[in-house]
């Protein structure tokens, strides 16, 4: 076991776990930490507690100190200079004609640096570029390209169930999602209905992607014959979370047809979950990572 706090460099970025020194560390305070990019003003996320080693990447690094009021503003100046500094990088890029968009930036804390995140569907020499920008601003320029998924996770966003985008509040790091997802949880798969703002699978598709991996072995096909306890019928409709069918019943004799749920166990039927089970779209195919 050994004794960490966690720490953001951003708001709903990453947490990263630092060795605490004996001083006392308070969730939503800044700490200065040293990382692969030098000195780094971060946030605690996490108070001190205890974690596995096996969690861990060892060997931790330590906290180099609390965040003094100093360091608190140069913290601050470091935000506030980030507007003017892309209205600046977009009159470059339009100078230049570059197709590029600009994204997001970053200073480092001691002021050596400066980070500008931007999207392009190509290659992009910007070697005229950064010579400018390291003339207007007088530090070390670095241009660095990121994918659609990296650029909402920057920009944030409303997504279409009306809470900000997954990406850019409470997930850290991008997770790969598949149209299998969609179909173990039968949903339509209508790209308007499926895809988030980036325009590829909605990450959301993954939180119970366990849960209908398991539960869709267990319940029977769509379309499918069963046997009722009133005879043998057609699958209708699958209710995965109440773990019911809707079945559809034909009595020849009598001419008339019935609907009646039945709980998933008191049926008996043959599930053979294959890949081809069911077509998918082009245009689906293309939401796919």
């Amino acid at each position: 076991m050994a004794e960490i706090i966690g720490v953001t460099f951003k708001a709903g970025g990453k947490v990263y776990y630092f060795a605490p020194d004996n001083r006392e560390y308070k969730v939503g305070g800044g700490v200065i930490v040293e990382t692969s990019r030098g000195m780094e003003y971060a946030t605690v996320v996490l108070g001190r507690t205890q974690m596995e080693d096996e969690k861990l990447v060892t060997p931790l690094k330590p906290v180099v100190r609390p965040a003094t009021q100093k360091d608190e503003e140069t913290h601050k100046r470091n935000v506030e200079r980030k507007s003017d500094a892309m209205n600046t990088v977009r009159e470059k890029i339009e100078k230049f004609k570059l197709d590029m968009k600009l994204i997001d930036c970053e200073f480092a804390f001691d002021g050596s640096k400066a980070v500008f995140y931007y999207s392009s569907p190509q290659r992009v020499d910007f070697r005229e570029l950064v010579k400018e920008l390291s003339s207007a601003f007088h530090m070390r320029i670095e241009l660095r390209q990121v994918g659609i998924r990296d650029e909402i996770k920057l920009m944030g966003g409303i997504a279409p169930c009306g809470r900000e985008c997954c990406c850019a509040s409470c997930m850290p790091n991008i997770k790969k999602v598949s149209i299998k997802m969609a179909k173990n949880q039968g949903l339509s798969l209508n790209p308007v209905k499926i895809s988030g703002l980036c325009g590829r699978l909605m990450c959301c598709l993954g939180y119970e992607n366990d849960y209908y991996c398991d539960a869709c072995k267990r319940v029977p096909k769509i379309g499918g014959e069963v046997g009722t306890p009133d005879g043998k019928g057609t699958v209708v409709t699958v209710d995965m979370l109440k773990m019911t069918a809707r079945v559809k019943i034909e009595d020849k004799a009598k001419d008339s047809v019935s609907f009646k749920d039945y709980n998933v166990k008191d049926l008996k039927f043959h599930r053979a979950v294959k890949e081809s089970e069911e077509e998918v779209p082009d245009d689906v195919k293309n939401l796919d990572d």
